[in-house]
């Protein structure tokens, strides 16, 4: 089961507010080494800035037991709305988490495109922004299902560089989710800093 992971960055964010102001040690201790990066090629803590862009998308909610089909399930609606309205996309799909609890999360399956279109009365698919400024950037290869661990390894690694993430993060899918063997995926997490 994918843990809830919006709530996993929170908690750590609070434990290391509370751990630096109330361990003295903690300014003492050496710090741990960095976790591996899936291969050495692949970016781990890299600071990015993401650029807003144009989305569409469906917005919806789902439990983490049955995660990975109910995304893939959203892009799948996406997808053949764009169709019906001649979209192109302009950019890799992406999940924007928005809320998130022990069992469940909320969620937008978005795709960028080049320019807002006018979306007719009744559509599926919304238009808005994908979310914009300072990040960190992770990337996961393999199951959707084993992400547990690389969400494991940022939260680590958040709390050794005592840095506080935003209440929203998201996962772009470099390979298609939709169409890809799920032991295929190349997925880049970016967790948005305050």
């Amino acid at each position: 089961m994918i843990p809830s992971r919006i709530w996993w960055l929170s908690a750590v964010a609070a434990a290391v507010v509370s751990f630096a102001v109330f361990s003295p040690a903690a300014a003492q201790a050496p710090p741990a080494a960095a976790p591996p990066a899936a291969t050495s090629d692949d970016p781990f803590g890299e600071e990015v800035t993401l650029v807003e862009k144009t989305i569409v998308y469906i917005a919806g909610s789902g439990m983490w037991d049955s995660a990975f089909e109910t995304i893939t399930n959203s892009f799948k609606t996406v997808n053949g709305a764009m169709a019906k309205l001649g979209l192109k996309a302009n950019g890799a799909p992406m999940t924007i988490y928005t809320a998130t609890d022990d069992t469940g999360f909320q969620f937008q399956a978005a795709v960028p495109v080049a320019q807002a279109p006018t979306m007719p009365a009744g559509s599926e698919i919304v238009v808005g922004k994908s979310p914009a400024g300072k990040a960190l950037k992770f990337v996961h290869r393999g199951s959707y299902d084993a992400m547990d661990s690389t969400y494991e390894l940022i939260t680590n690694y958040l709390d050794e560089k005592q840095l506080e993430p935003k209440d929203v993060f998201v996962e772009q899918y470099m390979k298609d989710p939709t169409t890809t063997p799920e032991n295929d995926l190349v997925i880049e997490v970016y967790v948005p800093l305050k």
